[in-house]
């Protein structure tokens, strides 16, 4: 075992030195593309084996469109193009314009109404709920069973995930929010916790995609954290927020607008952190990758064959790296959503010092 994973290492390490080298040495642009990289595709990028687009669904002027591709809108629509081609002539392969941008506009040069087309981010962020589900649906089944409820885990699979799940109810749930109702809020905590750390693998893979480096997504995962927070807050939580107790009444009125804006910094911080790490984790990894194409416009590609296989090294470090704050990153999400529930649904004490 050991034997075969020097061999795939070694296979890495060569192979992704040989790749960028090429490139750097191939006479055209060396440049990465690094935001290029790191945003939303209306395709699946499996460059150089293939493109996968995805569908197009667009509202319009009180119409839906809909598409199975972008090739497809531009060669079948009279009424959409690519942004690409409204002052330059459309590119074609084999008959059919193929689209440069793939963002689509009116043929007039304006934005459609509304478009919901399915992105790289989204189908990631799906497979990841799948993934999920495949992983803890058999899990469930053996627990109603009585396997692990009345009788010890079997296997390895249920006895790692048991420890994972025990670790959350335990340690997260019931620590920060308290012994009556942390079990209303487990079920979220563990869906939280295992659904971003699956995108933040799925964005390890060769060709993957992490969709936690996607704004919109930690943004909606912060919603749900804050509509937990807010709609199960105790009578104590907004009393603390329109009326703060112990305190005189000049001071409260001071506090009011603190306490509000603290009720969305919060869900704010949750999403900012999340997509942050996540997606400057993805940057850095192509920054060091990018010395090489440096190195081969500064120094020649000798030079960029000399030390590339110190840049790839760095860079699979790099991805250790980033595993581990896959994890973290899963956690301290899921840490701080607890503590802000369990801040919301305490019942406090009207009595302060002073």
């Amino acid at each position: 075992m050991k034997q075969f994973l020097r061999f795939l290492l070694l296979t890495l390490v060569l192979t992704t030195s040989l790749a960028v080298v090429s490139k750097a040495d191939s006479g055209k642009e060396n440049r990465i593309d690094l935001i290029g990289k790191v945003v939303d595709k209306y395709y699946l990028d499996f460059k150089p084996l293939a493109t996968i687009e995805l569908p197009r669904f667009i509202y319009d002027n009180g119409s839906f469109h809909f598409y199975r591709s972008t090739t497809s809108l531009l060669n079948q629509s009279e009424v959409f193009t690519d942004a690409a081609y409204i002052d330059a002539e459309p590119r074609r392969e084999n008959g059919l314009i193929k689209p440069v941008s793939y963002q689509i506009v009116r043929l007039d040069g304006s934005s459609p109404g509304f478009d919901f087309s399915i992105t790289a981010h989204l189908v990631y962020f799906w497979l990841a709920a799948l993934v999920v589900m495949l992983l803890f649906f058999p899990l469930a089944i053996r627990y109603r069973k009585g396997i692990g409820r009345n009788s010890e885990p079997q296997g390895a699979f249920q006895n790692m995930f048991e420890t994972l799940v025990i670790f959350i109810r335990d340690e997260i749930a019931l620590q920060n929010i308290g012994q009556q109702k942390y079990m209303m809020f487990t079920p979220y905590l563990l869906t939280v916790f295992f659904l971003i750390l699956t995108m933040n693998f799925f964005g390890l893979m060769p060709w993957g995609v992490s969709s936690t480096a996607d704004i919109t997504v930690t943004a909606v995962l912060a919603l749900f954290t804050f509509a937990a927070t807010q709609i199960f807050a105790s009578k104590d939580h907004w009393k603390h927020v329109f009326w703060f107790p112990g305190v005189p009444v000049p001071i409260k009125f001071i506090l009011m607008p603190v306490e509000l804006i603290g009720l969305f910094t919060k869900p704010f911080a949750l999403c900012i952190r999340l997509f942050a790490n996540m997606a400057s984790g993805k940057i850095l990894i192509l920054s060091i990758l990018g010395t090489i194409f440096i190195f081969a416009d500064l120094f020649g590609s000798g030079v960029a064959y000399g030390t590339s296989w110190f840049w790839v090294f760095l860079t699979l470090f790099i991805y250790l790296i980033k595993a581990l704050v896959s994890f973290i990153q899963a956690y301290v999400f899921t840490i701080l959503s607890a503590l802000f529930i369990g801040m919301a649904v305490a019942d406090h004490s009207d009595e302060h010092g002073h």
